[in-house]
């Protein structure tokens, strides 16, 4: 059994795959098992990837009928044998050392969760380059070869997540800001696989990873945060703004709203609930609002409202934490007595 198993679905990716699964082979760490579920792209994706599996037998292809990425995901986990999983978007890659520090401090620490970053030059530099109408397809990060040393990294090990993961925006003068595990994205840690096996995402919801997220810290697991750009992230450079598509991302975020609280009003302690509902779900909630101003039919409208008054109904706009929170609160009332008319 390898100690890390990488799962990566891939979708419609043959242009960035083999940058993906080189980076995987550059590890400087050996044992591991790549589960590349291949989600029913129609491109030359599943050729590129029997290339990999022929030349390396830690390459594993699962091949499924299309289901989005939720659903490609359960799939991994269901043949994942590693002690630990790593997720790793396809059009993303990782740095060389990325299993090895990452496994050197879950086995030091006796870690569930080793969370890093992604590196925060590299996006922002695509994105000009984007902009500008340069090449964004063959730009090496600055930050690919450094070295790390892996026993001397800076850490910090807590057992209490909530007091560390967030979905704020901290200033520069916050002490805590560079130990903060910021935002739900699942490719920035490592797991200990028997935590999240029994987890599944959501299929067919876009921003799946908050519910799940929500779900994970619920288990209240061992966490080591090492503040290190070990991710590549790779910016979706689309931006067409729809309604429709609007209304899709306002339903996948009020699903994913609805089924973490109902969960943690179900398990959570006071402290947990306290601490998620101020530090995540009324980001969610204003996000979530935010993509009325999209929507341009009174049908679009309509569905908008009916999702708010189910989270109304279920208790999940009760007890607004702060100022905004509570501000955000009142427009959501009036507009729900607005589209009521």
């Amino acid at each position: 059994m390898p100690a890390i198993s990488v799962i990566i679905p891939i979708y419609n990716v043959e242009k960035y795959l083999r940058r993906c699964l080189d980076s995987v082979l550059n590890q400087t760490f050996s044992d591991w098992e790549v589960i590349c579920v291949n989600d029913g792209s129609p491109d030359n994706s599943a050729a590129i990837l029997d290339e990999y599996a022929k030349r390396d037998g830690r390459f594993k292809i699962v091949t499924k009928e299309n289901g989005g990425l939720s659903d490609a995901r359960n799939a991994g986990m269901a043949v994942a044998n590693g002690d630990f999983v790593l997720f790793l978007d396809s059009d993303d890659f990782i740095h060389p050392q990325t299993m090895e520090i990452s496994y050197f401090l879950a086995t030091r620490d006796g870690a569930d969760i080793v969370s890093f970053t992604y590196d925060r030059i590299y996006r922002p530099q695509l994105m000009v380059r984007h902009v500008l109408k340069m090449d964004t397809d063959n730009v090496v990060p600055a930050r690919i070869n450094k070295k790390y040393n892996p026993a001397g990294v800076k850490t910090l090990v807590t057992d209490d997540i909530y007091t560390y993961a967030t979905e704020r925006a901290h200033n520069a003068f916050n002490p805590k800001r560079k130990w903060l595990v910021k935002h739900c994205q699942v490719w920035k840690n490592l797991y200990r696989r028997e935590l999240i096996a029994d987890t599944p995402f959501i299929k067919g919801i876009l921003f799946e990873d908050f519910p799940w997220w929500s779900a994970i810290m619920l288990k209240n697991p061992r966490v080591t945060i090492a503040p290190l750009p070990l991710y590549f992230y790779v910016p979706n450079f689309g931006g067409i703004v729809l309604s429709a598509k609007q209304l899709r991302i306002l339903h996948s975020l009020c699903d994913g709203i609805s089924d973490a609280f109902v969960r943690y009003k179900k398990f959570a302690s006071d402290y947990q609930m306290e601490k998620w509902s101020k530090n995540f779900k009324w980001y969610f909630i204003k996000w979530a609002f935010r993509k009325i101003k999209y929507m341009d039919n009174r049908a679009d409208l309509d569905a908008a409202r009916k999702r708010f008054v189910e989270l109304e109904k279920m208790g999940a706009l009760d007890n607004p934490p702060t100022r905004w929170a509570r501000r955000l609160r009142c427009k959501i009332c009036r507009f729900i007595k607005i589209c009521k008319k």
